[in-house]
């Protein structure tokens, strides 16, 4: 992929920090006019997407419609809806020391923004933050991965025509280019990545004083408990593995079962594995392929942590990796200190509920966090993750009405619904004062001093 020109980069920039101060990004109706011009990209853009999806990652019509650009459509709808009550300056109270005044909260757009995205769902996490900065009224430099080449050379040809790129553009390239990026200033900066990345942007941002949303990952724990659902709960598990070929930061990334029903349970996940796709994985057009050859061989190296009990076939020659699971995983293998992201599942077994959340809280907090069985509130009190499901993994994120953000290593802020229009915008405190009356309490030489401190 061809990078963006250093000069061209800084151009759109001073370009975009001209459009905002111009401030035609404050009015509400213009808001409102670009979610519908960006609602209608997506329509009309949907089969040159779905098919750039195909191309870099075999990723089907089906489920790149479901897991990338309906999810988009959703966050739209859901900021037209809303968009006019969440802009609504906010009253609050106004204690009696401060007689004669009124209180308020204004939120205001925090301007010029940057949004750095991943290839493992390049559609989704581009686009879901850019309709948050429309809709808090900024303006948005978006940078897609240059991992996934045709979704990014197709999403910069539908953002071009549908948006002026003094208000939104794309900016492509490699590393090089991110980090010219990260050295201008910005008033936020969306980044959604590893850690290790968002370390990075973090650093970066720290120059400039810029505030940072961090989505990252990690390992996220799959608890079978031994009261669990196992038919039900290994379907589900599969599902969730299973989907992006397991590239999903929020994917249950390693099994902790009951050692009661570990047998029983992982005979039924291989099952419900091939289930998902008639047992003819390597040919179903609905099991995506791994983004590349370094990610392919990254994977591979993890075969030889632990004992391959399903799966483990590989082709190199179109980057196939089909669901694995892998037993006697040491706890300090590899596999089990870095995240996987990848269709394989290193299984470790608990005999009491405490051991297994003492496991789970030796280690960084993770992005999310899955139990199944009974004693989900256990769970819930005393382990700490971005999201949680119980009886299921990855649903959290459909319903925009739930932030969706990490914790600690697994990320810092959070966005969907009304939380990404707050993610671009800062809260603004105003107090307005009566002019009719003009309290002396406050002035020197503090005459009234022992009444002002029992309303202190």
């Amino acid at each position: 992929m061809e990078n963006t020109d250093l000069s061209t980069i800084q151009q759109i920039r001073q370009k975009q920090a001209d459009f905002f101060a111009a401030g035609s990004t404050l009015d509400l109706e213009f808001r409102k006019e670009a979610l519908k011009k960006l609602r209608k990209a997506l329509l009309d853009w949907e089969k040159a997407l779905s098919d750039a999806l195909w191309k870099d990652l075999h990723k089907s019509y089906e489920e790149g419609y479901i897991c990338e650009l309906s999810i988009v459509l959703s966050e739209i709808r859901n900021h037209l809806h809303h968009l006019k009550s969440w802009a609504k300056p906010q009253k609050v109270g106004t204690p009696i020391k401060m007689f004669a005044a009124s209180s308020r909260i204004m939120s205001q757009p925090l301007g010029n923004t940057l949004i750095i995205a991943p290839w493992n769902y390049p559609v989704q996490l581009l686009l879901n933050p850019l309709v948050g900065a429309i809709s808090a009224g900024c303006t948005a430099v978006l940078k897609p991965s240059p991992y996934t080449p045709e979704v990014s050379r197709t999403m910069s040809e539908m953002i071009a025509a549908t948006f002026p790129e003094d208000y939104i553009a794309v900016v492509k390239g490699n590393r090089d280019v991110n980090q010219a990026l990260l050295n201008l200033r910005w008033d936020l900066i969306f980044f959604t990545g590893s850690p290790s990345l968002g370390r990075k942007v973090m650093a970066a941002a720290a120059q400039n004083l810029t505030p940072v949303i961090l989505e990252l990952g990690g390992k996220s724990p799959c608890i079978i408990d031994k009261d669990a659902d196992i038919a039900k709960a290994a379907r589900r598990v599969a599902w969730g593995k299973c989907l992006n070929s397991g590239q999903t930061c929020i994917a249950p990334d390693y099994l902790l079962v009951h050692e009661d029903i570990k047998t029983a349970f992982l005979g039924e996940l291989s099952k419900q594995f091939n289930l998902l796709y008639n047992s003819d994985i390597k040919n179903s057009r609905h099991f995506v392929r791994i983004v590349n050859d370094r990610a392919f061989e990254r994977l591979q190296g993890y075969l030889d942590n632990g004992e391959v009990i399903y799966g483990g076939d590989c082709d190199p020659s179109d980057r196939f990796f089909s669901p694995t699971i892998l037993d006697n995983v040491p706890a300090d293998a590899p596999v089990m200190q870095e995240e996987i992201f990848g269709p394989i599942f290193p299984v470790q077994s608990f005999s009491s509920l405490d051991s297994a959340i003492e496991f789970i809280n030796r280690r960084e907090r993770p992005l999310a966090l899955y139990y199944y069985g009974k004693k989900d509130g256990e769970i819930l009190r005393r382990t700490w993750s971005g999201g949680c499901c119980i009886n299921d993994c990855i649903m959290h994120i459909a319903n925009e009405n739930l932030p969706f953000g990490g914790v600690g290593n697994s990320g810092l802020g959070s966005y969907h619904g009304k939380l990404s229009f707050d993610a671009f915008s800062h809260k603004r405190a105003v107090v307005k004062s009566s002019t009719l009356i003009d309290t002396p309490f406050r002035y020197m030489p503090y005459k009234w001093f022992k009444l002002v401190k029992k309303l202190l």
